[in-house]
């Protein structure tokens, strides 16, 4: 009831003021954004009566003041700007959150913002709880407080108590679950956890029977009894091979504590600090990683040379290269020494064929197997000829 007249008087006020929740730990906090209330502040209540009445998508942004993020017990969802947004989670401990609720107004991109002051305060745990898994159902529609009084009817006739609190609502995608197909018949999944002051019913037992784990672990479609069937809407049928129940009335056994071994200081004992570790020798590691792969490239490179270098040994350049050679030599000084001067005759390497020293013409030769020019007719001491840089090693 309380809630109920705080969320009234933010609608008559405006989004502007301020919404104060006390709620306890360990209990469900569900505060549903609504788009109404800030469509009011983003279009007043004076500017209706011109007959413009707004509709307008919105986009809720939502972080602890001063923080950039949520607390951590703390959710937020909303599924399309045309859809409320929700806040929801179960605080773990107590004390007090202030959440900043910025809203975008889509069409026009007007901002507006909104303070949530949370204080939670401490109060006992419900000792026994229990887990259900909902299968055909998505987080935004389990949110509401009708479909939360659908399930928990059904839980209550199924615990057989009405005192039943939510603890939590998870969404099975946070859990791990796998996002469904963007088709109809296809849904999240959500986990409720509810909580009572009363002992599990026997029908909760049943599921820590062997039978019913047997059932499970083979994937066969569980055999429920008809006395524990009471789910009055299909879509908020649980899934029984997936309870869990919770005894927190059994405290925990305290950890054991550590044995002593050499680790462990005794009582009154003196710290003998360890010995320093004994000195190993590295030149093994050295010469493995250093001298051997330098003799490998020295002796690769040697390899390399004898091939490159001294393979040619005793190849000696033909005569008739040599010859070749001689006479463009000689031709490109003629060329040279003729540059500075044109009156001069042609020069006689122009003619067919001539003899360097005498300037005489040979008889041309008509046999394809002799050379143009024959270096032993015109060149007697042609053998004496070596240039240097055609002979290698």
């Amino acid at each position: 009831m309380c809630y109920t007249s705080t969320v009234c008087a933010v609608s008559v006020l405006g989004a502007d003021a301020e919404i104060k929740f006390s709620i306890p730990v360990g209990k469900l906090f569900t505060h549903e954004l609504m788009r109404e209330t800030f469509q009011n502040d983003f279009e007043p209540l004076s500017k209706l009566y011109a007959g413009r009445l707004y509709d307008d998508p919105m986009v809720f942004k939502c972080n602890l003041q001063n923080f950039p993020d949520l607390p951590e017990w703390l959710r937020f969802t909303q599924r399309h700007p045309y859809d409320n947004g929700f806040l929801y989670g179960t605080p773990t401990a107590p004390g007090k959150s202030i959440i900043e609720i910025h809203a975008i107004n889509k069409r026009s991109y007007e901002t507006t913002r909104q303070l949530l002051i949370i204080n939670a305060v401490a109060e006992k745990r419900l000792p026994f709880q229990a887990e259900f898994f909902i299968k055909l159902r998505d987080i935004e529609r389990v949110l509401p407080s009708p479909v939360q009084d659908e399930i928990k009817q059904d839980l209550q006739r199924l615990w057989k108590t009405e005192a039943l609190e939510i603890v939590n609502i998870t969404n099975a995608l946070d859990r791990g679950g796998r996002v469904p197909l963007p088709l109809a018949g296809h849904f999240e999944g959500v986990y409720v956890k509810v909580g009572s002051e009363q002992y599990f019913s026997d029908c909760l037992l049943m599921v820590l029977t062997a039978e019913h784990q047997k059932q499970c672990k083979a994937g066969a479609k569980t055999r429920i009894p008809g006395e524990c069937n009471f789910c009055s809407i299909p879509s908020n049928c649980i899934t029984w091979c997936k309870i869990e129940l919770f005894d927190l009335s059994r405290q925990a056994p305290p950890p054991p504590p550590p044995t002593m071994g050499p680790g462990i200081l005794e009582a009154g004992g003196e710290f003998n600090p360890p010995e320093s570790p004994p000195s190993r020798d590295y030149f093994p590691d050295y010469i493995v990683t250093v001298i051997v792969p330098l003799i490998l490239a020295i002796i690769l490179c040697a390899l390399l040379a004898y091939i490159m270098f001294c393979r040619r040994e005793g190849v000696q350049t033909s005569k008739i290269q040599l010859y070749h050679h001689h006479t463009i030599h000689g031709d490109t000084e003629e060329l040279r020494s003729m540059a500075g001067c044109r009156g001069v005759r042609p020069p006689m390497s122009t003619f067919p064929m001539f003899d360097a020293r005498t300037g005489q013409s040979a008889p041309p030769l008509h046999s394809d197997s002799i050379p143009l020019i024959m270096p032993q007719q015109f060149f007697p001491d042609i053998d004496k000829l070596t240039l240097p840089g055609f002979l290698l090693c």
